[in-house]
């Protein structure tokens, strides 16, 4: 089990709206933030985390547990109004399970954010 990650990006100011705005619908929220660099999690602990430097290459793939498939929808949204590219409308994906949910957005660095949803509805 993963305790946390770190991503750096390219325009700190740009990536941190973009991810409150994102993750909001999925209870993200900043918890912590020191200088350029926000620690992003649900209650009081930080589990995802932006600094400012060189953006990774290539991009990376990043999945957030939804509670339930109107919440991945809803990431979707919210990502799009952030400024998030579309990389994949919110539906089943059988191919990877009967019952897996997802969504897919590019962040402002390309990376690919998902919020996906493993219960059946």
């Amino acid at each position: 089990m993963l305790d946390h990650i770190i991503i750096s990006v390219s325009d700190y100011s740009v990536s941190k709206s973009f991810y409150e705005k994102a993750l909001e619908p999925l209870g993200y929220h900043v918890i912590m933030e020191f200088g350029e660099a926000a620690g992003f999690g649900i209650l009081e602990k930080p589990d995802f985390f932006i600094k400012q430097g060189e953006a990774l290459t290539p991009t990376i793939h990043l999945a957030f547990t939804s509670r339930d498939r109107e919440t991945v929808s809803a990431f979707h949204a919210a990502a799009l109004a952030a400024g998030g590219k579309d990389h994949g409308a919110p539906g089943l994906r059988v191919e990877y399970h009967p019952n897996y949910y997802g969504a897919f957005v590019l962040d402002p660095d390309g990376h690919n954010i998902e919020a996906v949803c493993h219960r059946e509805e």
